[in-house]
This record gives C-alpha cells, structure tokens and sequence, in this order.
C-alpha cells in the first residue's frame, strides 16, 4: 500500500494465542461464508476508507487449521495522519468481527470443542 500523500499506516495483526475466557486452546480452525464475507468485507473497508478518510484499507482473514502463535487476521490502514489510520484500523477489526460471516472453533487442551461466532 502505498500513496504520495500517506503519513501513516497501521497495521493489526491478531493471533491464535492459547487462552480464551480462561480456557487451554490447542489449536483453531476458522470457516467462512466465503462470497458473503468477501461482499460484506469489502463493505466495511469502504466504510472505513470514507468514514476516516482513509487512503486505503485492506483486511486478510485466514480460513482453516491454524495452530497457536499463526496469524489470522490482517488488517492495514493507510492515510494522511496517523489518528486516522489507528481510528480506521480499528473500526475494520471491529466490524469484521461482528458483521462478516467467520466462524472459529476452538479446540481446548481438555479435548473439548467449541464453535464461537464474529471471530474475525
């Protein structure tokens, strides 16, 4: 990404760590509704593109097994200043999660599972 009149750009990058809600977690796989999210993806970056005014944003999402310390998630905002970049990143992060249709399943060290949903 870039752009003659970019001052900043941010990126978040979430992980698969090893605990949720004070659970053991093994590992994750991640599902999508892979045409609905894409839309509903591309939706929210052009949200965050006009609402912060944004010289550009994109967001990558794996889909499948992923074990402990691999990204998932991928989120970069590029703009004239840095507020904007941090306000727009964060509002992509944020909307995935509770608007694109990603689901992940968490595997626990106990050999239980559990599907969790707005897990972008």
């Amino acid at each position: 990404m870039t752009n003659a009149g970019a001052g900043a750009f941010n990126i978040f990058e979430g992980r698969v760590r090893n605990e949720h809600r004070g659970r053991a977690v093994l590992r994750l796989d991640y599902q999508a509704y892979t045409r609905m999210a894409e839309h509903e993806g591309d939706k929210v970056l052009a949200e965050a593109i006009e609402r912060f005014g944004l010289l550009d944003a994109l967001c990558l999402h794996r889909v499948g097994r992923l074990e402990i310390g691999e990204p998932a998630v991928w989120v970069g905002a590029l703009a004239g200043h840095r507020d904007a970049s941090f306000g727009g990143c964060r509002y992509v992060i944020d909307e995935i999660k509770q608007r694109v249709p990603i689901w992940k399943r968490e595997y626990y060290v106990d050999g239980e599972s559990d599907w969790i949903q707005g897990a972008g």
